[in-house]
């Protein structure tokens, strides 16, 4: 019966992070008005049936720029991640399998990147060269790599010493075919686990960054941005604006967590 639920557990918030993904990526159809569609009598409406999570301070609709500004915040999170990815696959993967003087240098200058938590870096390079929802996201991905380059080093570092590793390199298997068909296929557990975690970390870095009024550029709706201008919208009681973005984004980031702390959990059951 426990069994049961372990497997049953993570369904539900596969489920639904995937529904929160669907009104996302199908927004442009479900939103009931245009996101910058503004609408003077009626600023600061509170939710009703024409308006169902109200408007705010220029009478745009709620609803709208949530579903919208979701696609921004996602898209923003994805590329970064996948971004990161690659960049720590590479520079982790290099440094593992060569070892030795390469990998001490490489390791010196990761360590010296992880002295300076990657939320500063982003927001000193987003401060200066702040711009598009891209820019934004690239910036997010080449500062975001060092995580996942350490897990993959431990991860080639321990797999380049099994058995079929020792086997390919005697069978004089060419190089790319043991890095991608054998070290880097069995390190895919780890790696999916620590991206999903960074995947929950870039959609903080994105709203941290907005609410802070230097990251998506205020024109354009997102998670962040809709925080951010909800500041000042409090103190006239228009609570409904921070309190829909806010549990949005509380909902998204608690399914991924939940979804890297289960696969986590199993592989460390694998191993065991």
């Amino acid at each position: 019966m426990k069994k049961e639920k372990q497997r049953k557990f993570p369904i539900f918030w596969l489920v639904l992070l995937a529904f929160i993904f669907g009104l996302t990526l199908f927004s442009s159809i479900l939103a009931p008005f245009e996101p910058n569609a503004m609408d003077m009598n009626h600023i600061y409406g509170a939710p009703n049936t024409t308006h169902f999570l109200g408007t705010d301070q220029l009478g745009r609709d709620v609803l709208s720029r949530l579903l919208i500004g979701g696609r921004v915040t996602l898209f923003i999170a994805i590329v970064s991640v996948v971004l990161a990815s690659i960049i720590g696959i590479i520079y982790g993967g290099i440094s593992g399998y060569f070892g030795g003087a390469i990998d001490a240098v490489m390791m010196r200058m990761l360590e010296a990147c992880l002295t300076i938590p990657s939320l500063v870096i982003v927001l000193a390079l987003q401060a200066i060269m702040q711009g598009s929802v891209w820019r934004m996201a690239i910036i997010m991905g080449v500062t975001g790599w060092f995580v996942t380059a350490r897990i993959v080093r431990s991860e080639f570092i321990r797999l380049k010493e099994a058995e079929f590793v020792q086997m390919a390199k005697m069978f004089r298997t060419p190089l790319w075919r043991i890095l991608f068909g054998h070290l880097l296929r069995n390190s895919f557990p780890a790696i999916f686990v620590v991206t999903i975690f960074n995947f929950a970390g870039a959609i903080f870095t994105e709203v941290s960054l907005s609410f802070l009024g230097i990251g998506v550029p205020p024109a354009i709706p997102s998670w962040g941005t809709m925080l951010y201008t909800a500041q000042n919208d409090l103190l006239v009681g228009a609570w409904w604006m921070g309190l829909f973005p806010g549990l949005l984004i509380f909902i998204t980031i608690l399914c991924v967590q939940a979804i890297g702390s289960t696969f986590k959990k199993g592989g460390e059951r694998t191993h065991v």
